[in-house]
């Protein structure tokens, strides 16, 4: 009775039934009319025509706009009321218009820092170019006077990380996609606890529907009366509306401005494998110290205040108030940030960069790879002209028809010659490029629609940090306990799934 009880009261039933109650009430609503369902299919029809037409004049990729007008065109009466509900995916105007002013005051707080980039280009022309890149259009600069070490598991961070959390004198920024009560969260929580009533300025974002079935509701008023700040990402409302599109995908630590964390790692036990869901958990992290640290303190103060509805003075907040070690300097580090209200695909073109120069190699980890024709053809092109490119997804998904998708890219990029791998042992959840020896990207942006296009983003671009070794060798120790994927093997598969595969690929903008 109590597990009846308690699932009856769920916050996940209560929405469910409001959306339900909203459909049937649009489902009456459609047969009360139905004696005037001539005019209602002619003014449903005119507006699905004008949803198409806007579709095709829209900046969005074409995959997306192929995955929309098929459903619109096959269903007239509805399409064009479901794409408005659903298909548009943003934020309202007025939090458009106030997320903006919050990223110029972003862009303000982080200088140029040209001369950075002047010495980048003295060694390399390309990666100076990609530095660039991510300088103008993700205003965010490259560093120098920083340090990295790349955590190969979710052990290896989670043991980092409270060693870090216990030196915090001031202040301790968390910013999380996922947070989910249990080893991994409790632990941290008591050091946070420990230290709000210690003085330290202790914040906490997480997203509301990333974290709807793993912490009760309110969960924030618990975490305000403990001491600790607290945010909510977006909060889900129980209306038929997509909105809720846009999630905060991040992952992002920042103590004290000269220590942070970055990488696919969320708050929970399985990803620390302290809790089995789909095999062994692989996943990574990158802990940066020194000044490229600010990038990600601004990043977080940026979306606080959005949040907050409140300005700050991210002066305070600077690293060289509190840093009181020496950083020893190690090649060239740029976090950089991602957001879905700009147009611009910051995080696509910097997989694209990174594949499109390469000259030896590309080693990429991804849980998903539902990607557009635009990336397909980089890596299959990279691979026809004899760069080793190799791939390790999961062996076992976390959702079935997600990983079909993945599959149907298999096929014609093992044709181009691309190796593929699936990590055997169970879920791949890292997000990791490795290239030439050179480069490397630690992040939270997954080869799939919604990080490239819909979330909130970071990851770093490291170039010529001892780092990219250690990135490259994980890559390579993952291999060994890979299964190689064979051209033989997705020829041999039976034709209705190749044809489900088919279906799945063409709406996957829209899972």
């Amino acid at each position: 009775m109590k597990s009846i009880f308690k699932f009856l009261f769920n916050r996940i039933v209560f929405i469910g039934a409001a959306l339900a109650l909203q459909l049937i009430a649009f489902i009456v609503m459609v047969l009360k009319f139905k004696n005037q369902f001539v005019y209602f299919y002619s003014a449903s029809s005119i507006l699905s025509i004008i949803v198409v037409i806007f579709i095709l004049n829209s900046r969005s990729k074409p995959v997306y706009k192929i995955a929309w007008i098929i459903p619109i065109l096959l269903f007239p009466i509805f399409g064009g009321l479901f794409y408005l509900m659903f298909g548009r995916g943003h934020l309202s105007q007025k939090a458009i218009r106030k997320m903006k002013i919050v990223d110029l005051k972003m862009a303000e707080a982080l200088e140029a820092n040209d001369h950075i980039l002047t010495e980048i280009e003295a060694e390399d022309v390309t990666a100076a170019n990609q530095s660039r890149y991510l300088s103008r259009f993700a205003n965010c600069p490259p560093y120098k006077n920083s340090s990295t070490e790349y955590l190969p598991t979710g052990e290896a961070k989670f043991a980092k990380l409270l060693e870090e959390l216990k030196k915090a004198k001031h202040y301790i920024f968390l910013e999380y996609f996922i947070i989910e009560e249990g080893i991994m969260w409790n632990s941290i929580l008591d050091i946070l606890v420990e230290k709000a009533q210690a003085g330290v300025d202790v914040r906490v974002i997480y997203d509301d529907v990333g974290c709807m079935t793993k912490l009760p509701f309110r969960y924030d008023k618990k975490l305000e009366a403990l001491g600790i700040k607290c945010a909510i990402f977006n909060p889900f409302l129980p209306i038929l509306s997509f909105t809720f599109n846009n999630r905060d995908h991040r992952k992002i630590v920042v103590i004290d401005g000269h220590t942070g964390f970055v990488g696919g790692i969320n708050l929970a036990d399985e990803y620390i494998n302290a809790k089995e869901r789909f095999g062994h958990w692989k996943d990574t992290a990158l802990m940066i110290k020194g000044d490229a640290v600010w990038s990600l303190t601004v990043m977080f103060l940026s979306m606080w205040d959005y949040l907050k509805g409140i300005e700050e003075d991210y002066e305070e907040f600077k690293s060289d108030r509190y840093l009181e070690e020496k950083i020893e300097s190690d090649g060239y580090v740029q976090p950089y940030s991602d957001n879905p209200l700009d147009y611009e695909p910051v995080s696509e073109t910097v997989y694209l960069n990174l594949i499109n120069k390469a000259k030896e190699y590309v080693y990429i980890n991804t849980p998903y790879l539902i990607i557009d024709s635009e990336m397909v053809s980089a890596i299959c092109s990279a691979a026809k002209q004899g760069i080793d490119i190799r791939i390790i997804t999961p062996h076992k998904p976390d959702k079935w028809y997600v990983h079909a998708v993945t599959r149907a890219h298999y096929e014609v990029m093992l044709e181009a010659g691309v190796k593929i791998y699936e990590y055997t042992p169970g879920f791949m959840h890292a997000k990791t490029f490795v290239v030439d020896d050179k480069y490397a990207v630690v992040g939270t942006i997954n080869l799939d629609y919604r990080s490239l296009y819909l979330h909130y983003e970071c990851g770093v671009w490291l170039f010529n940090t001892k780092s990219v070794a250690h990135v490259k060798q994980d890559f390579l120790d993952t291999l060994a306990v890979s299964h190689a994927i064979k051209l033989a093997d997705m020829q041999n598969i039976k034709w209705y799934k190749k044809l489900l595969a088919t279906i799945l690929r063409t709406f996957a903008p829209l899972m």
